[in-house]
């Protein structure tokens, strides 16, 4: 019996475009951004989707709604959403590096060895994340379920599933879609392809 998991990033945002670190923040889904979610509803329209689950921040819910359609009954799950970033949430590079540049030099460097202030660690945040998805999978086997959530989610979850350490290796693009089969183990099967907004 094979369970299939979409995992598909929210489109982008205005504070994306400005590279702005948004995490728990709840910014809204951008024009552009709603753009690639149309273009991905037309890449998913022909797959059997037995569930979608979301994030429950703005960015995640609208583009599971332009993706799957306003009548899709979508479940907003709080434990999918971004990480918490503490205190450069919703600051640029450059204003980091101003206010926080050696803390945060460190944990670009190393974001399992070192902690942002007030932030949430990437060990607690990816024992959040697992969870979630592996309750999705145990609600739903033998079906195929898709989850709208963030970059940093999605990262954490395939390093969980590589038994990796690399989490910028794994940031997938905005409205990218990640596909992990299971049947006696985890299979991914797609990584962060986008091919609907060539």
């Amino acid at each position: 019996m094979r369970t299939t998991l979409y995992l598909i990033r929210h489109g982008v945002t205005g504070w994306n475009k400005k590279k702005k670190y948004c995490g728990y923040m709840d910014v809204s889904l951008s024009k552009e951004g709603a753009c690639q979610a149309k273009r991905l509803a037309r890449r998913i329209k022909h797959v059997k989707f037995d569930a979608v689950y979301s994030s429950d921040l703005k960015r995640a819910v609208r583009t599971a709604k332009i993706a799957f359609g306003k009548k899709r009954d979508i479940t907003q799950i709080r434990d999918l959403q971004e990480m918490n970033f503490g205190v450069i949430e919703g600051l640029s590079h450059d204003q980091i590096m101003k206010k926080y540049g050696r803390i945060y030099s460190d944990w670009l460097r190393d974001p399992f060895r070192h902690r942002l202030p007030k932030g949430e660690p990437i060990g607690a945040f990816q024992k959040r994340i697992t969870k979630a998805l592996n309750r999705i999978i145990a609600a739903n086997r033998g079906k195929t379920v898709a989850a709208v959530c963030h970059g940093g989610s999605i990262s954490v979850f395939v390093m969980a599933i590589l038994k990796k350490k690399s989490f910028w290796k794994y940031v997938p693009r905005p409205t990218s879609v990640t596909v992990i089969e299971y049947s006696n183990k985890p299979r991914i099967k797609l990584f962060n392809c986008t091919r609907h907004l060539t």
